[in-house]
């Protein structure tokens, strides 16, 4: 298995907000509970250290399967057999 390579995310500061405001939003609707900016600040760092990286990871993987057997199909298409 290939070692994994520690995924740093960084967000600007306008995304940042908009993502603290979506967490609020959320737990408010869904669990009828204010989260404070700090809490869903919180949140958000643990999800961006925990979640992201194993969601990316395998994004790549997808990527890697993907492209390698369109690559198969290429040579496939285009192979054209020497000596004839």
């Amino acid at each position: 298995m290939a070692k994994e390579i520690p995924v740093t995310i960084k967000i600007d500061d306008e995304r940042r907000q908009r993502l603290v405001g979506r967490l609020q939003a959320f737990f408010l609707e869904e669990f009828d509970e204010e989260l404070s900016s700090f809490r869903a600040e919180q949140v958000l760092a643990f999800s961006l250290a925990t979640l992201v990286p194993q969601i990316y990871n395998q994004a790549v993987q997808d990527t890697r399967k993907f492209m390698q057997e369109r690559l198969d199909d290429l040579e496939g298409d285009i192979y054209e057999p020497e000596g004839l």
